[in-house]
């Protein structure tokens, strides 16, 4: 009877951390981490555990303050004072065109590689293939709103763990006795191209430290949903799966990559649609040439519950944030929902249509301006945390304060490095 009760209990709190694994495994893992095998083999695996490390704390401070005071970060930002809301909803203005472009174009990139258009027509199709993936992502948060999204993340972070571990098992089989090769070209990751890729690498890894938002709202929604505010202990805890889900998997695709393409010097695809194409080669080759509808279906379900969750996150921290500012009920807030959503989408097609042949730049430009940004986010999320007005039995653990500073110090290095050392 407990056990059972324990089941429903987990059951009512699970969600938001898978939410936010949806929006990590998605352009850094699909996209970095792959580009990173590709680039180097296994040497940049200490780049993606760095960032990970670096930037658990803030995300977990997300969760943790949404549980505790019942309000979300982006409330926490306003009681800063209106100039930390507003250069808050500066910040996500300024990058969420980007971002979403690079999700959307990525997304657009599998669609089209499940359907063969640009192959059909061909030309490159992918932009005309974002305007309906765009159109279907808004469309279902229109229509089912949270309990819609939370329902498919569940079944795509299903499919698409199971078909990559296997993939990985199988790789690691057909080369165990592979050689490994020199670099195919001159990496150098402190300075020039290098050190680009490198920040571009962590921009997103595991996602940007500006969506750590989107963690305190969800938590607020699965509890608004269920009417079950669980204790501290289980909000963590499920947030912490998810986290470390994304983290296994960014490895896992770096070492796919490294295996087919670094091992054997196969060129990275260039292009929307080739890129799409050898990534879903890059599986079937591991699995066998019957599992490609398989593997196609699960990428591209994958990239759009990214492209749905980074727009739900979007459009609902607009809107706080617009509401924290201007004092908005909640009414206003739910219109201020909608019209985010399709002015994101919007925004985001635009920067498609600019960059439509080479989703390299859009991703590129997108996550190295969220690394750039994050220790501002950062800092911010660690004062609302261990300021004196937060429960104290909320508060974290010494050793993970310890960990904050050692995060915002990493951020702020690498941060200063890019914009002085190049």
């Amino acid at each position: 009877m407990r056990s059972s009760k324990r089941t429903s209990h987990w059951t009512q709190v699970l969600g938001p951390g898978i939410l936010f694994a949806s929006t990590a495994i998605g352009v850094s893992h699909l996209v970095q981490s792959t580009r990173a095998g590709a680039l180097v083999g296994f040497g940049l695996v200490w780049a993606v555990l760095a960032a990970n490390l670096a930037k658990y704390p803030f995300f977990e401070f997300g969760s943790r303050y949404a549980n505790a005071t019942g309000e979300s970060l982006i409330e926490g930002y306003r009681s800063m004072g209106k100039g930390a809301s507003v250069l808050y909803l500066i910040i996500t203005v300024s990058t969420c065109f980007f971002v979403m472009g690079a999700i959307g174009i990525v997304t657009a990139s599998f669609l089209d590689n499940l359907f063969g258009v640009s192959k059909a027509l061909e030309m490159n199709a992918t932009p005309g293939v974002a305007v309906a993936v765009f159109a279907l992502a808004t469309g279902l948060l229109f229509w089912g709103q949270y309990k819609a999204l939370d329902t498919l993340i569940k079944v795509i972070a299903g499919v698409l763990l199971i078909s990559t571990l296997g993939a990985f098992i199988a790789n690691c089989g057909l080369n165990v006795d592979a050689p490994v090769p020199p670099p195919p070209i001159d990496f150098t990751p402190w300075s020039g191209v290098g050190l680009a890729f490198l920040i571009a690498l962590m921009g997103w890894m595991p996602t940007a430290v500006d969506l750590s938002s989107w963690n305190s709202i969800w938590t607020l929604e699965r509890i608004e949903q269920t009417g079950y505010h669980p204790p501290l202990r289980d909000t963590l805890r499920e947030f912490n799966i998810g986290f470390v889900l994304s983290a296994i998997l960014a490895l896992i695709f770096l070492g796919l990559r490294a295996l087919l393409f670094y091992a054997h010097q196969v060129e990275f695809p260039e292009g929307t649609a080739a890129f799409a194409a050898g990534f879903v080669q890059l599986y079937t080759e591991a699995i066998g040439s019957w599992s490609w509808w398989i593997i196609a279906a699960a990428a591209f379900s994958a990239m759009l519950g990214t492209c749905i969750a980074c727009l739900d996150g979007y459009a609902r921290s607009l809107a706080r944030s617009i509401a924290s500012i201007t004092g908005s009920g909640s009414s206003k807030r739910k219109r201020h929902e909608r019209l985010s959503l399709i002015g994101v989408a919007l925004g985001a097609l635009t920067l498609i249509l600019a960059f439509p042949n080479d989703i390299r730049v859009l991703v590129d430009i997108a996550t190295t301006l969220s690394f750039l940004v994050a220790p501002l986010i950062a800092g911010a999320n660690l004062y609302l945390v261990t300021r004196k007005s937060f429960p104290v039995e909320a508060r974290p653990p010494r050793w993970m304060i310890a960990l904050s500073w050692g995060g915002l110090v990493f951020l702020t290095g690498f941060s200063l490095l890019f914009l002085f050392g190049n």
